[in-house]
């Protein structure tokens, strides 16, 4: 087995505390391009536009309505008739 001397155990763990530090500075800029929800929207604005037309006519009961003005026409003209 060989053995290293304290001279290159010291040079290591400087080593590796110089690399860790360098990946979490790495690690926190990620971070914070990933949880920028500004540029998150800016990328996909014209998705989240129509995702938010759709739901808010479904919310508000769209569907329904449309299908309600469909039948009352129906109707409306079978008594004409």
């Amino acid at each position: 087995m060989a053995s290293r001397t304290p001279e290159e155990i010291r040079a290591s763990i400087q080593k590796n505390r110089e690399a860790l530090a360098l990946s979490v500075v790495e690690l926190r800029g990620e971070v914070a391009e990933i949880t920028d929800w500004r540029k998150q929207l800016r990328a996909n604005q014209k998705p989240l536009m129509i995702g938010a037309a759709v739901t808010s006519f479904v919310i508000s009961g769209g569907l329904a309505g449309l299908t309600g003005v469909l039948t009352f026409r129906r109707a409306r003209r079978r008594r004409r008739a």
